[in-house]
């Protein structure tokens, strides 16, 4: 007497979390084992299912019988433990210290390629190369470019900015309001990106050293940014930004308080902006970072063969970093040419 066929029970899965477990599953014969399942389940024959999956009758049995016995677990396969890590628990913290203080070994700085040969040379590990960056890799680390520090910078009155900027921001009178200026070009640099080994990848050039100054700021409570855009920056293109930002910013607290850098323009006589960001600290103003956003996205590998060109896309930029505002506040920009 013949075996009597098995078919899924509809109780473990429903066809949408079939569906779900086949995409998320990282091995595709898993997938397949999840998919003939629901194929299955929707009433689809057994034999034009064993067909459309390419595999046997016994086999498309086994896999119902692991489907009823225990859901959607039974049709993927666990992972295997594998051999045991070479760069165990106990050398980890070693490593991390060594990765953070180079010149502790005598060292400037860490690529993989040093590191592992450090530890095979120096320490005596046995330990392969894809290990040491598998390693780099689940321990957070990343090649990242160094930013520039200077070394002119008085660590006590960045201590006394810091201190000030708290009590503002206790305040709830004051609203804090952070200014800059951006230079943008109609020929960037080009940025670093991946190519295939011997290639010659080329961005535009055309020499043309067009440019574009903004000024802008932010105030971080409220998520608000106003940007004006000039040809250039001086005192007198500053004082017709301020005097228009006075207008058209609707003010929601009796002091506001605008924070700028010691560039020239800032510090004329006829401008009383009391509020200054110590020497060489760029790293204390947040609208640094909005720039780096807005060129990071609109300004990687632009070329501009015209003055209009330049402007046309600094304004989609500007609306850009304007629509991604909390609240979607208005806000307002203009060309100005001085």
């Amino acid at each position: 007497m013949p075996t009597p066929r098995l078919h899924p029970n509809p109780e473990h899965a429903t066809q949408a979390e079939l569906s779900i477990a086949a995409a998320c599953t990282p091995r595709r014969q898993d997938a397949v084992r999840v998919l003939a399942i629901k194929a299955l389940l929707i009433g689809t024959d057994r034999t034009m299912t064993a067909k459309l999956f390419e595999i046997s009758q016994r086999t498309l049995s086994e896999w119902t019988r692991r489907f009823n016995e225990s859901g959607i677990d039974g049709l993927i396969e666990k992972m295997r433990p594998g051999r045991p890590r070479k760069i165990t628990d106990e050398y980890s913290d070693t490593f991390h210290h060594l990765i953070d203080e180079p010149r502790l070994v005598g060292r400037l700085h860490w690529t993989a390629k040093k590191f592992h040969g450090y530890l095979r040379e120096e320490l005596g590990k046995e330990v392969g190369y894809r290990t040491v960056v598998r390693w780099l890799h689940e321990e957070g680390f990343r090649l990242k470019v160094p930013q520039p520090w200077s070394d002119r910078q008085d660590e006590s009155l960045r201590e006394a900015f810091v201190k000030r900027l708290q009590e503002w921001l206790r305040d709830e009178s004051i609203d804090l309001w952070f200014g800059d200026e951006m230079g943008v070009e109609g020929d960037p640099r080009p940025r670093r990106r991946w190519a295939v080994k011997g290639s010659k990848p080329r961005v535009t050039k055309n020499g043309d050293h067009m440019r574009m100054n903004v000024m802008g700021v932010i105030c971080p409570r409220r998520g608000d940014f106003y940007a004006m855009e000039f040809t250039h920056s001086d005192t007198d293109c500053f004082q017709v930004y301020l005097d228009q930002a006075n207008q058209d910013i609707s003010w929601e607290r009796p002091r506001n308080l605008l924070i700028l850098d010691n560039a020239s323009w800032h510090k004329t006589k006829s401008l009383k902006w009391p509020v200054y960001l110590p020497p060489y600290s760029p790293d204390l103003n947040p609208i640094e970072r909005l720039w780096l956003l807005i060129k990071a996205q609109w300004f990687s590998d632009f070329v501009a063969k015209t003055a209009d060109d330049l402007i046309a896309h600094l304004d989609k930029a500007l609306l850009w970093a304007m629509g991604r505002q909390e609240g979607n506040r208005q806000t307002c920009t203009i060309k100005q040419e001085l």
